[in-house]
């Protein structure tokens, strides 16, 4: 089974914001990575420092979800096969999100099928599929962890293409 933990910080502007870390690391990371040599393509010569620019962008590529954007939680439905996980650092969740088919057992919660529909050309990405126990997972999102500033902090060396 894989580790969830959800959490709240505050944005830029307005109300407060959902994060997650699955297995200790911000999904904002996981996805970071794992979109790196997809994204490679059309950043390559776009920047004046291309390494250190290209970093940024990935890294801050996603946020959470705003909580006043979304009444009911997003990330326990019955099932769906596109729910969003991580939204825009915009603010309008749909202009950048990632979604993932999110199923429920009785004992477990899986997500997987990650997918960019604004980058349709990539397919599902190369994350998880990630196994949490239903247990585990509802009293995360009972409980989320409430941090000062957003956590993501900078980007590590190596991300940028």
């Amino acid at each position: 089974m894989n580790g969830i933990e959800f959490f709240q910080y505050p944005p830029q502007d307005g109300g407060p914001v959902w994060g997650v870390r699955v297995d200790g690391t911000d999904l904002r990371a996981h996805t970071a990575w794992a979109t790196r040599e997809l994204w490679r393509p059309e950043l390559e010569d776009q920047f004046e420092d291309q390494e250190r620019e290209s970093a940024e962008l990935l890294w801050r590529g996603h946020d959470g979800l705003g909580v006043l954007d979304f009444p009911e939680n997003p990330f326990l439905p019955v099932a769906a096969d596109s729910a969003p996980l991580l939204g825009c650092p915009c603010g309008i969740w749909e202009c950048w999100p990632l979604t993932a088919r999110i199923a429920v057992t009785a004992t477990t919660v899986t997500w997987s099928s990650f997918r960019q529909p604004h980058r349709e050309q990539w397919g599902e990405l190369p994350l998880g599929p990630y196994v949490f126990a239903r247990e585990t997972y509802e009293a995360a999102l009972a409980n989320p962890e409430v941090a000062a500033s957003d956590p993501l902090g900078p980007p590590p060396a190596g991300l940028g293409v």
